[in-house]
This record gives C-alpha cells, structure tokens and sequence, in this order.
C-alpha cells in the first residue's frame, strides 16, 4: 500500500469543495476581486482550470516518456488564464469539472510503474510522478482560500496543513528570514534567521508562511509580543501583523523518495 490512495482521496474531497463554491457564484461574484492582488475570481477560477490540464500534461509526460512541458511557455499560461477570466459563473464551474474529469481520467490510466517516473516543473525543477498528485492538491486548496468566496484557511484538512507545513520548512531560506523559530502545536522549526518566533495553530502558521494571513484577520489567534522566561526567545504570536515571511517557494522539497512512499511526508 503507497501514499497514492490516500492522496487521490484528498485530492477528489478537495476538488467536490471547490465545485461546491463554484457552482454558488454569480456572474458578479466572478467579476468581483479576489483576494490574489490584480486577480479578480474569474482570474482564479481560470487558473485552476488550466492547471488541471497542465498536470494533464505531466501525467501523459509520465505514461510515455515524451517530454510533455506542463505549459508550452509562460506565456501561454498567462493567455490562458487572461482568456478564460471573464467568462459567466456557470461557464466557469463547467471547466472547473470537466477540466478536473479530465486530470481524474488521465491519473486512471497511468501504469503503476509511470508513478516513479521523473517529470518537470514550470521553474525546470524535476520531481517523481506521484508528486503530482501532492502539487494538485496544493492549487486547489490554496486558490479555493484565494477566491475569497466563504472557504478559508481554517477550513484547509489536517493532513493537508501538516503535509504544507513539511514543504515549506524544508525550504525556507535558513539564515535570511526576519523570523528566527516557526512552532505550530507540538511542531518546531528552528535556526530559521533573526528576530522573533512565530508561533500559532497548525493552519494559522501555513495561512502566515504562505501569505494568506494578514493583519486584522478575525480568526487570528489572540496573542501579543511577549518574552519567554524558558529559553529568552520573544515569541510574537500571530496577531497583528507578523513579520515578513519569506517568498513562498514553489519548488520540489529535496529528498523526495523516487518511487510512491507508504506515505508522505
């Protein structure tokens, strides 16, 4: 038993609560901004969408061996997504869908071998197959908090925070960050830079550390600067706002196993 299962589960649960926004849109909720800066929800929309196409790409990049980029080039990305912006709710929901039938269709008849096969990212970072599946997630997840539509941070699952968390630790800039320790629950990582720690539940610290939390957030914990007489660190919990968090990188975390783990991370 691999980590394939586990993954294709979250990633059909996350796409069913995406559809479920969707399909409550107006026309002027779409044209209305979202909470990415110059996005409005019809630009979102239409990413997600043409993403789902793009992982298409990689999938069939892993079935034959052909190189098959996830986009021709980055401009034809942004085409895509300037294209499709403008169009009514309902055409917008019916490429959400069809475009993820569409993902569904090609990871159903993927070989078992293929999932060991390596494929590229839009930067020309390399990573194995199976980890399509964890970037998928990721783009839905994210831009469902980003459309700004009643689905938030708070409402991202467990695994999903906790697995996130793993990927951006490993590759936080160590030694350039404004903050010196990120703890969320029982969960440390330490060494980061200068200046105080960061420290809040689980999908607060990923809302922070992915820029999806800013100040005067309502959900934000309680908390203000305080010393901690344990160890001396000045721990800034996450009210107001934070400090800086370091550009969310998008790159493969290193290490990742050649062929599907048990599971991950």
């Amino acid at each position: 038993m691999t980590v394939l299962k586990a993954l294709r589960a979250e990633l059909a649960a996350a796409t069913d609560r995406l559809l479920a926004t969707t399909a409550a849109l107006t026309d002027p909720d779409v044209t209305a901004p979202s909470l990415l800066p110059g996005w409005t929800r019809g630009h979102v929309l239409a990413h997600v969408a043409r993403n789902a196409d793009s992982h298409v790409n990689l999938v069939t990049w892993a079935g034959t061996g052909l190189y098959t980029p996830q986009y021709p080039t980055q401009e034809a990305r942004e085409t895509g997504i300037a294209e499709g912006a403008a169009r009514p709710a309902k055409e917008q929901h019916t490429d959400i869908a069809e475009s993820a039938a569409r993902l569904e269709a090609a990871i159903d008849g993927l070989p078992g071998h293929a999932w060991a096969a390596t494929v590229g990212t839009m930067s020309d970072s390399e990573h194995p197959a199976w980890y399509i599946l964890v970037r998928r997630i990721r783009e839905v997840e994210f831009h469902h908090v980003d459309l700004g539509a009643g689905y938030t941070w708070a409402d991202w699952p467990e695994p999903f925070v906790w697995r996130e968390l793993h990927e951006v630790m490993a590759l936080w800039p160590r030694g350039e960050s404004q903050v010196r320790a990120v703890h969320a629950d029982e969960r440390s990582w330490t060494g980061l830079g200068e200046g105080p720690a960061v420290e809040g539940p689980p999908a607060a610290v990923l809302a922070w550390v992915t820029g999806r939390l800013g100040p005067g957030d309502p959900r934000m914990p309680v908390g203000v600067r305080e010393e901690d007489d344990r160890d001396g660190v000045a721990r800034l919990r996450l009210a107001g706002k934070p400090p800086a968090a370091p550009r969310w990188a998008m790159t493969p975390p290193p290490g990742l196993p050649a062929t599907p783990p048990e599971e991950y991370p």
